[in-house]
């Protein structure tokens, strides 16, 4: 249902246009299938947290059958496999912002974070970095324990 509420990106110039168009805040996409249940998920978790983000961040979705310019360059998929149900990017002035969670991928939000306030203080986190001219920012919390999602 949160899929249905938050803007998509229907191209890959929308993409581009959605990344250069903000000057101040972050803006968030969702990488994936929203009729895939773990995107589903997180597209809820998403809409729930957007009016509170929304001084500080944007939030938007990108299906990558629709929209697959991205999917090589930022590694969603291989060959014609999605690798993640859902991959979840970060960008602030056309730079990709980049999250060391512990996991040993500082390029993307690829696993389940059911708490709201924990993804909050993670994009909030990644912003306060951005506005301090970092490229890379450490998560409010460690992710190194945590087990993929797998549908």
């Amino acid at each position: 249902m949160g899929s249905i509420f938050l803007p998509h990106l229907r191209s890959g110039w929308h993409v581009d246009q959605a990344i250069l168009s903000e000057d101040d805040r972050l803006v968030v996409i969702r990488f994936g299938r929203e009729e895939e249940s773990q995107c589903m998920i997180i597209d809820e978790i998403l809409y729930s947290i957007s009016e509170k983000i929304k001084n500080f961040a944007v939030i938007y979705l990108c299906n990558i059958d629709r929209v697959p310019d991205f999917n090589q360059m930022y590694e969603l998929e291989m060959g014609d496999r999605q690798l993640e149900p859902f991959t979840i990017m970060f960008f602030h002035r056309n730079k990709h912002m980049m999250c060391d969670f512990g996991t040993g991928n500082n390029n993307k939000l690829n696993f389940m974070i059911r708490d709201k306030q924990e993804l909050i203080d993670i994009i909030e986190t990644i912003y306060r970095g951005a506005k301090k001219g970092k490229g890379l920012v450490v998560s409010p919390r460690d992710y190194s324990s945590i087990r993929k999602f797998r549908s």
